[in-house]
């Protein structure tokens, strides 16, 4: 098998301090499950995706991979916490909100699938009664990165875990970017593999099931696919391909793990200039200055994802960088692997919908 165990954010000269992390993740876990801290259950369909580590799994491609599974059949409601948002409670999307209003991740969702609700509240359970509230009432509720939000017990749990970054090399918060043990796993419904470089093969997957001590036949593997670039502003699409032979490219992004992405355009292109902040970056004018002049020097696209134009749409951008922009869109893939319409059939029955 790949040895993918050389995880450049591990400092174990930290493994103290995360052993004492590691403990007081475990006291907690403990006194939900002996009925000490209350767990609530509600009416309808919870499907809660999540992880075991800070950043970088793919939660939001896959919230979107359920949006479109299920939204032909049953009224969808996103619940998010809204990291990095600049307002406080329960906040409902609108066609007039920011990503300083709900965080850029709600607002990408919402900016895609306008007919949904979606919702941020760092209370889950507040948020959860504030949605069943509404005059259209959601008959399926996804919360978006809740596995630690042990408050509300959904009705299915997703866990991702990143196949670049297997969890079961990595340690714990703050000498690695474990939220908790690998423990953790056992009150997930279903772990996805995500990131996958290649379709696994059987062995393969039975591999990873065999390292996170996790059944193999409630274990499933993605990958990413991304689209046409398309303009920030005209939304006019473009061929990576074209657009890597004739242009210079600025991959200009802030968030958690960009290694996929740099990968992919590499593919058709060796003239890159990557600026690259951290997950759920504000950019600063500065920042967006420096920008366009490197656009104007070098004659290049900038390239970024949608969850980084949530964030440049709060801003006022020079023409430069609007004219030369390009949101490249990803979705996830619900690998062949054990079959994905297994997968689907798990996610609809949950809903109450017979495939």
């Amino acid at each position: 098998m790949p040895n993918r165990k050389d995880i450049p954010h591990i400092y174990k000269p930290l493994s103290p301090l995360a052993w004492l992390y590691s403990a007081g993740v475990w006291m907690r876990n403990r006194l939900f499950d002996r009925g000490i801290l209350p767990v609530e259950e509600f009416s309808i369909p919870i499907i809660s995706v999540g992880n075991l580590t800070v950043g970088g799994t793919g939660k939001t491609p896959q919230i979107e991979y359920l949006i479109e599974l299920l939204s032909p059949h049953k009224r969808i409601a996103v619940l998010s916490r809204g990291y990095h948002r600049r307002s406080k409670g329960f906040v409902l999307a609108t066609a007039n909100s920011t990503a300083a209003d709900i965080g850029d991740e709600p607002l990408q969702i919402f900016s895609k699938y306008p007919t949904i609700t979606v919702a941020v509240d760092s209370n889950r359970r507040r948020g959860i009664k504030q949605l069943l509230q509404l005059s259209e009432r959601p008959e399926v509720i996804l919360l978006d990165d809740a596995h630690q939000h042990r408050y509300v017990h959904p009705t299915l749990s997703i866990v991702l875990c990143d196949y670049n970054r297997p969890i079961y090399a990595d340690l714990s918060l703050p000498a690695g970017r474990l939220r908790e043990p690998m423990s953790g796993l056992k009150r997930a419904d279903i772990v996805l593999v995500t990131k996958c470089p290649h379709t696994l093969t059987d062995n393969e997957l039975q591999y990873e099931a065999e390292q996170l001590h996790y059944p193999i036949d409630r274990l499933y593997a993605s990958h990413i696919a991304y689209g046409a670039p398309y303009n920030i502003a005209t939304k006019e699409s473009q061929d990576i391909a074209t657009i890597a032979t004739q242009r210079n490219i600025i991959i200009f992004t802030g968030i958690a793990n960009p290694t996929p992405m740099i990968e992919y355009v590499s593919k058709y292109t060796s003239h890159i200039t990557v600026q690259s902040y951290p997950d759920h970056h504000i950019f600063t004018t500065q920042e967006i200055e420096k920008l366009a002049l490197m656009v104007a020097q070098k004659e290049a696209i900038v390239i970024t994802t949608e969850k980084d134009a949530a964030r440049l749409r709060d801003l006022e951008l020079p023409h430069q960088v609007i004219e030369n922009s390009y949101i490249l869109p990803l979705k996830t893939v619900v690998q062949p692997t054990k079959g994905k319409s297994e997968f689907d059939r798990l996610i609809l029955q949950t809903v109450g919908i017979q495939a």
